[in-house]
């Protein structure tokens, strides 16, 4: 396992240079050869989560991050379409991206007079930084002159679930119920995001889901990492199965950062998206073990 400071250090150059468009990027995830089939490492990842992880209030899957395959899951009914929160901002990132020659606009956050979730608002941001901390003011900002036939490029691309109705603005930020995604076809998104972590759009999200990591919604995650660090993107969506709570948080980690062999995908019943980095994160302590 690389070190911490030594991954570390790679990974926050990686963000800077994200974060000033420099043209630089994330380490190659395509850079020497794949493992043809699945490690020991994620075969045990796979095991600890069976055995210790059987709450009712959390369901999960995790990936082989380098060949895609289901390892284990924890979650009923899991290719059916669900809403899913944030975790479809970093596609919106590349959506716009793309419609923007990648260029992103700074902005300030003033909280709940912008819609945000956060009521003091988060102040100044960039992309990276909005992603980091999930900032819903800054993606209604991004997304106002946005509808559905902007995303659907994306939705190929990353074979994420079309939306069924013609949506806008908040709507395609994860604010409502109105886009509905697979569990399993939004994590192969961001194996995917992560396969294209070069390339600009999936080099600023990664960028946020690290900052995610160190300072933002899943900052529980990297503290509980001791020897490595991960990407990570939290989201609150409406609860779909029983009981009933207001709502679910959802987290998606890539790990280790630099060169991911791991996705692990959360949800836990009634807590919004940063509460649910807390148990993401105690589940890759013990992987990390």
């Amino acid at each position: 396992m690389v070190s911490l400071a030594k991954l570390g250090a790679s990974l926050l150059l990686g963000a800077a240079v994200a974060a000033s468009a420099s043209g630089s990027s994330f380490p190659d995830s395509s850079a020497g050869d794949r493992a043809a089939t699945t490690s020991l490492f994620a075969q045990s990842a796979a095991q600890i989560l069976q055995h210790e992880f059987k709450s009712r209030e959390v369901s999960y899957l995790l990936l082989d991050a380098r060949t895609g395959s289901l390892l284990v899951s924890h979650w009923d009914s899991l290719e059916r379409p669900i809403p899913m929160g944030s975790l479809v901002k970093p596609f919106i990132t590349v959506a716009y991206g793309d419609e923007h020659e990648f260029r992103y606009p700074a902005y300030v956050c003033k909280g709940q007079v912008g819609g945000c979730w956060l009521p003091r608002g988060h102040g100044g941001l960039d992309i990276v930084s909005a992603i980091a901390y999930s900032c819903n003011s800054y993606f209604r900002m991004l997304t106002v002159n946005m509808s559905s036939a902007d995303v659907f490029p994306v939705v190929r691309q990353f074979g994420l679930d079309s939306p069924t109705a013609k949506l806008s603005g908040p709507d395609l930020i994860g604010v409502g119920n109105r886009w509905l995604i697979s569990p399993l076809h939004m994590a192969r998104a961001y194996l995917e995001l992560n396969r294209r972590r070069d390339q600009p759009g999936a080099r600023e999200a990664l960028a946020g889901m690290l900052q995610s990591a160190l300072r933002g919604t899943g900052s529980e995650v990297g503290r509980a990492l001791k020897h490595s660090v991960a990407l990570v993107k939290t989201g609150t969506a409406a609860c779909t199965h029983l009981p009933a709570a207001p709502g679910d948080g959802f987290v998606v980690a890539l790990f280790p950062a630099e060169e991911p062999e791991l996705l692990l995908m959360v949800r836990v019943h009634g807590v919004p998206g940063a509460k649910a980095s807390v148990t993401a994160g105690r589940m890759l302590r013990r992987i990390e073990e």
